[in-house]
């Protein structure tokens, strides 16, 4: 599929909460209750990952303040995620997208074959209004390449 583009409705999705408990989750649960930011990542424990997660973590207060919840996405195992947020103090939910059906609906499945992945999500952030609308989206050009964080701040804060 394609990436859908600001002002489009974006694709509601179920998938797996990254803790022990495998919690399911479902986008359309969040809607409606302020900006949902959704940071597709290819896999955790890799460095531009890691870094990207932290620094969506030192900035959960402004996200919070505007009242944005936070999710990173990827095709890892939920197990893989729950050890990522512990050993990294993640306080946002990590969705263990496994059958990647959110991947695949924002159009964001890459392989990496220099690291054995196939069929990871490519580095993307989606900032989703409370009517299910896209309202800002950044994809990047090459998967090491980390989003604009005070663009992404600023998108977060206008919604």
């Amino acid at each position: 599929m394609s990436t859908p583009d600001s002002g489009e409705t974006a694709p509601t999705f179920t998938a797996t909460v990254g803790t022990s408990d495998h919690e399911s989750f479902e986008l359309k649960d969040y809607l409606g209750d302020g900006p949902v930011v959704l940071a597709f990542f290819p896999g955790a424990f890799t460095p531009p990952c890691t870094n990207e997660m932290v620094a969506l973590q030192d900035e959960l207060d402004r996200f919070e303040s505007a009242g944005a919840t936070v999710f990173g996405v990827s095709a890892d195992s939920p197990f893989s995620q729950g050890a990522f947020r512990e050993e990294h103090g993640l306080e946002f939910d990590l969705v263990s997208d496994t059958n990647r059906e959110a991947i695949s609906a924002y159009g964001q499945e890459i392989d990496i074959p220099d690291l054995g992945l196939y069929g990871v999500a490519n580095r993307a952030v989606f900032v989703l209004d409370d009517d299910g609308e896209i309202a800002y989206s950044w994809v990047a050009d090459d998967p090491t390449t980390e989003p604009p964080y005070d663009e992404l701040l600023a998108a977060v804060e206008a919604v």
